[in-house]
């Protein structure tokens, strides 16, 4: 006799973003068909007893095989990192693909698409970097992509090469408003930065603490009242992500005060991190230079606000690796001279979860429903996952099953990203991903991987559900 279930997990504690309770899952071609108690025979089973049940994590901001300027080259690609990801119990993250200037999105896309194509572990879709909004970008490109199921898009306002003007910016904020995609931006205001790079290099002041120098707070905060600004003239929806410290928050809580909707994002860096770090010996503190940089004690307190309170809907790695001793990396020639030229940007993506999960809910700064929340719910929302971020009858099984009791130290040496460090060594964690279920396949079991390259495949996305 054929078993009711192709898998079940029993005895364990389900948690969704409202709600937590004991029960077992039943999983069928790769949806979650039933959830209650004493379910009948599965193909396979897990016993859960004294773990987490909870929806596998949904990274929505992260970069792989990103091109990063002439002799520079990212330390994942889509094989190592999303195998990374699956560790940290993830089964969905959000790449980003970028237009290079002269360079169409369409391109740009079936570039990535090959990159990415039989190499995944987890589930994947991309958003869209644009640097260069010309006529047919916004005219054509960009909405028959949307209609395609590319549903966002990324400005920034920052780095030369990249950043859009205002009148740019408002543009491409049209498409958005015309198609129902959503646009995320980067905040911080480059004339700014490159005034204050101007006054450092004049003082001779070139090591890597003076990233964190050149892009203080009052850049970051004049840039996301910007772009909060340029977003209510034309009237859309906006993500500003990687939100580093109070001003920049109280300006999202402003805007949201007057009635505007605002996504808020922050990253581990901003809870763990601070700019002192940037002042390792030995040009260590390359190690640390990521954009926004981390700020200081105040900010990360700011940040944790955010999280508890409501600031912010959206937790995320803003994962992007570069070896750290690689001539092709954080210490590469030019790198090795000014911060100018260290690559912006800091592995997380296999530990994004366990640091929430430690620091957030066996802290008891958040609840399970909100970290649940924060790190997979409301990514689906956000960004059209309909079938993910949820333990519910017919949504995909895509499912981590954590042990709160775990104990560990974070070691690169133990973690499966391309890179050759990470910025959170020694940093000890309780409560870790055990197993990782994708549609329905187990990836990960008791810790050990038994999924295979190409197990994760691309998803089209719907418009946003805000």
């Amino acid at each position: 006799m054929t078993a009711p279930f192709d898998l079940v997990i029993r005895g364990g504690t389900v948690a969704t973003a409202s709600d937590v309770f004991a029960a077992d899952v039943g999983v069928r071609d790769g949806r979650i068909v039933q959830i209650g108690e004493a379910l009948g025979e599965g193909t396979e089973t897990i016993d859960a007893t004294g773990r987490f049940v909870l929806p596998g994590g949904i990274d929505s901001h992260v970069h792989l095989s990103q091109p990063s300027g002439e002799g520079i080259t990212m330390a994942d690609d889509f094989e190592s990192g999303t195998r990374s990801a699956l560790f940290g119990g993830n089964t969905t993250i959000l790449p980003f693909c970028l237009q290079e200037k002269g360079q169409s999105i369409r391109e740009a896309l079936k570039r990535y698409h090959a990159l990415a194509e039989g190499q995944c572990y987890t589930d994947h879709s991309f958003h869209m970097i644009v640097s260069d909004p010309t006529a047919a970008v916004l005219g054509q490109q960009l909405p028959a992509l949307v209609a395609d199921g590319y549903t966002s898009f990324k400005v920034f306002m920052t780095y030369e090469g990249l950043r859009l003007n205002d009148r740019e910016i408002l543009e491409t904020m049209d498409v958005a408003r015309r198609t129902g995609a959503l646009v995320m931006v980067h905040c911080e205001n480059e004339d700014a930065i490159r005034y204050l790079i101007g006054r450092h290099e004049a003082e001779g002041d070139v090591a890597p603490r003076a990233h964190a120098t050149t892009r203080p707070v009052a850049v970051e905060r004049e840039a996301t009242h910007r772009a909060l600004s340029l977003a209510e003239v034309v009237d859309v929806p906006v993500v500003i992500v990687h939100v580093s410290n109070g001003p920049a928050i109280e300006e999202i809580a402003r805007a949201r005060a007057r009635g505007r909707k605002v996504i808020g994002e922050t990253c581990p860096q901003y809870l763990m991190l601070t700019a002192e770090d940037l002042e390792g010996m030995d040009w260590e503190g390359a190690k640390f230079v990521c954009s926004p940089p981390p700020r200081d004690k105040a900010s990360q307190d700011a940040c944790w606000t955010g999280l508890e309170s409501g600031t912010f809907d959206l937790f995320s790695s803003d994962h992007c690796p570069f070896r750290y001793d690689d001539p092709e990396g954080k210490l590469n020639p030019k790198g090795r001279t000014s911060f100018r030229h260290i690559p912006n940007g800091i592995p997380g993506v296999e530990t994004r979860l366990p640091i929430l999960f430690s620091e957030g809910v066996m802290k008891g700064r958040i609840d399970l429903p909100r970290f649940v929340a924060l790190t997979s719910t409301n990514h689906a929302k956000v960004y059209g996952l309909e079938l993910k971020g949820r333990i519910a009858v017919g949504m995909d099984a895509d499912i981590a099953i954590w042990d709160p009791a775990a104990r560990r130290t974070i070691r690169h040496a133990d973690l499966h990203d391309g890179a050759d460090y990470s910025p959170y060594e020694g940093v000890p964690i309780q409560g870790w991903p055990t197993d990782v279920i994708l549609g329905g396949k187990v990836m990960i079991r008791d810790g050990a991987l038994e999924g295979r390259k190409g197990d994760g495949r691309y998803r089209p996305r719907a418009l946003p559900r805000l």
